[in-house]
């Protein structure tokens, strides 16, 4: 069976409007850090001009809470709600990016990086389509899945 030899990174960091399923997206191939946040903010306030509240919900990575990141949303007016650690089942994003995996990375192997990369752009440019949204409309639906504390019975 083929594999790839090295290493290549390809980060997509993409926030999702949780009512029209707008996505945005900040592509790079080196690591996400708390300037690639900043760069998000920034596109989403750009593409929201005027719209007031926005909040944008984040998991827990240290370089999302930072100070950088922290003023730069003040200033932009947006923000920042902070979701439980550990709590995938919260973040609407978690499930298009299980979509997006499944559409173009399970069980197929790409040659070369730059076969890699355009899959994953394709398929997130589906998101965009009928047929993409579509697919997409149940899956992203404002239901979530809640885990209160329970008791569990011992045999």
């Amino acid at each position: 069976m083929p594999t790839p030899s090295g290493r290549n990174r390809y980060n997509v960091l993409g926030a999702l409007n949780a009512i029209n399923k707008e996505l945005i997206t900040i592509c790079n191939e080196t690591y996400i850090n708390s300037n690639t946040i900043c760069e998000l903010l920034l596109e989403i306030r750009k593409i929201n001009i005027g719209k007031i509240p926005i909040t944008l919900i984040l998991d827990n990575a240290r370089y999302q809470r930072c100070q950088l990141v922290m003023e730069l949303a003040n200033k932009l007016k947006i923000e920042l709600l902070f979701l439980p650690s550990y709590s995938p089942n919260l973040n609407l994003i978690e499930r298009l990016w299980k979509w997006v995996k499944k559409d173009c990375l399970y069980c197929e192997y790409y040659e070369r990086f730059s076969d890699f990369k355009a899959a994953i752009e394709n398929t997130i440019k589906k998101t965009k389509t009928e047929t993409g949204k579509t697919e997409l409309n149940s899956l992203l639906t404002l239901n979530f899945q809640l885990y209160k504390n329970a008791i569990y019975n011992r045999l």
